[in-house]
């Protein structure tokens, strides 16, 4: 379905007329972090199933996120060159096809290199997903719809161990990759008969050195950093920075020399983008942090199931769909200061009970830190999505968004490889102490990894003061937007 520009205009002016596209986005996305996530609950029985190691399984993980990593920054490049509608469904089939490959896999080996193919098919979604959605959403209405796309966002991580941890127990693991294929099949055919074809920036020029440099620099520091949990001064830790600095700067270097480069780094030349996409990455570390430790928290130190753990989880999950969708309506009145400012406090909040639940601690308190935590998550993370997108000139939105999202993986990794660094040395320094067990040895370096957590939320909500309202389209409403460009650019 290809539409002009007026027509594209008139049509995105009612909010039913982008139910149906915005179904197939949701679905595709929900898919895609749904296995992100699930497959860590899997691992013990998969190393059954394959008879198998989990040291060698774990790259089924590990492969994933590399393939991801790898594919981020090339999405908007792609997306201009061929069209976001054409880049969707292609990612959409391509991982679709991998969950099928995997779901039939009968070796570990097998099952690791389908899962890259589920990567390279999932990596595109997320920032075409969300370039699509700001692009076809009424201007009036932009927080809102970012807000409902949140949804799958924030829910398909949190419920993704419950449902695993479920199928894994009663079903069978094949299941985790069976579910997506009605999803991905659904989401195919939405998209092919109500998405509409959006030409990006038209690309004259093939930037051959930074579709080269891009994968192998993102690709390398996320592995690194991944390595970083087994210790930062191993062989692979270091040669994964190594490899990953060095091709680093020369894509910045290359980039920053292209007319028409795949990532457009120049908006760092903006302050108010700069503050903004600072304030993101310390808002991803305290969140990410938090989330991969509270599962690892209730599993180690509780010694629940992971069935159980994704339970106790729901509390987070019900706040975070809940709150997505009032911080949604709220960003389009309010901008996203005092939204974030909000959700920083709420995580630091969370962050403070969890490092004060103790081995026999109160089921309520913990219960109140992950509505907290899921109430900051939904509060705070599509605002500044958006607020971040709002900053860049429109016909680079692709471009940026393959920036953000490429920058969001490298950050959780960082996030999870030094929060696991601190857990292990508290480990060593309660284990020292005489008298301790080994259930408060652990109470006690939890605690102190979450105390870690509420200064990183508390650095978040000093600097989200600074985030000033922007408005989707201001410069071009003012005429001002060839002179923004020019400005960012030079």
């Amino acid at each position: 379905m290809s539409i002009s520009k007026n027509r594209l205009e008139e049509q995105t002016k009612s909010m039913k007329a982008i139910i149906i596209p915005l179904i197939s986005i949701i679905l595709g996305l929900f898919m895609v972090l749904f296995d992100g996530t699930a497959v860590n609950v899997a691992l013990p029985k998969l190393s059954t199933a394959f008879d198998s190691p989990l040291s060698l399984l774990q790259w089924t993980v590990t492969g994933y996120v590399l393939a991801h990593a790898a594919v981020i920054p090339l999405s908007g490049w792609l997306s201009d060159r061929f069209g976001a509608k054409q880049i969707f469904l292609f990612s959409i089939a391509f991982f679709t096809l991998g969950s099928i490959l995997v779901a039939i896999s009968t070796t570990a080996e097998q099952m690791i290199l389908f899962r890259v193919i589920q990567g390279i098919g999932g990596g595109m979604i997320m920032p075409i997903s969300i370039a699509f959605v700001y692009k076809v959403s009424p201007p009036e209405k932009v927080g809102t719809v970012m807000g409902v796309m949140g949804i799958p966002v924030l829910l398909a991580p949190a419920l993704a161990p419950l449902l695993a941890g479920w199928l894994v127990d009663y079903v069978t693991w094949q299941w985790i990759f069976i579910i997506n294929i009605p999803i991905g099949i659904i989401a195919i055919i939405l998209g092919i008969r109500s998405l509409p074809n959006i030409k990006g920036e038209p690309s004259t020029s093939l930037d051959i050195w930074g579709i080269l440099l891009a994968p192998i620099a993102f690709a390398s520091l996320s592995y690194g950093i991944s390595e970083g949990t087994n210790g930062w001064t191993s062989s692979r830790t270091l040669w994964g920075l190594l490899i990953g600095v060095i091709a680093l700067f020369m894509f910045i270097w290359v980039e920053l020399r292209q007319e028409q480069p795949i990532l457009e780094l120049r908006v760092f030349k903006s302050l108010k983008f700069n503050i903004s996409i600072y304030i993101q990455w310390i808002f991803q570390i305290a969140l990410f942090g938090t989330m991969f430790m509270v599962p690892l928290f209730l599993q180690e130190v509780h010694q629940y199931s992971a069935l159980k753990t994704g339970l106790l989880m729901l509390p987070q999950a019900t706040a975070s769909g809940i709150f997505v969708l009032i911080s949604g309506r709220l960003f389009d009145r309010l901008g996203a200061r005092p939204l974030v400012m909000s959700g920083m406090a709420a995580i630091g909040g969370a962050a403070f009970l969890l490092s004060h639940v103790s081995v026999s601690g109160e089921m309520t308190m913990l219960i109140l830190a992950l509505f907290l935590l899921g109430s900051g998550m939904g509060l705070a993370m599509m605002p500044l999505t958006t607020h971040i997108i709002q900053l860049a000139p429109s016909h680079l939105v692709d471009r940026v968004t393959a920036l953000t999202s490429a920058a969001q993986q490298f950050i959780s990794s960082f996030a999870i490889a030094g929060l696991m660094t601190i857990l292990t040395s508290q480990m060593k320094h309660f284990t020292s102490v005489e008298g301790l067990s080994s259930l408060d040895t652990m109470a006690n370096s939890f605690s102190a990894t979450f105390k870690a957590l509420i200064y990183v939320s508390v650095i978040g909500l000093l600097l989200s003061m600074l985030l000033v309202k922007s408005q989707m389209g201001a410069a071009d409403k003012n005429g001002q937007e060839t002179l923004h460009t020019r400005n960012m650019m030079h």
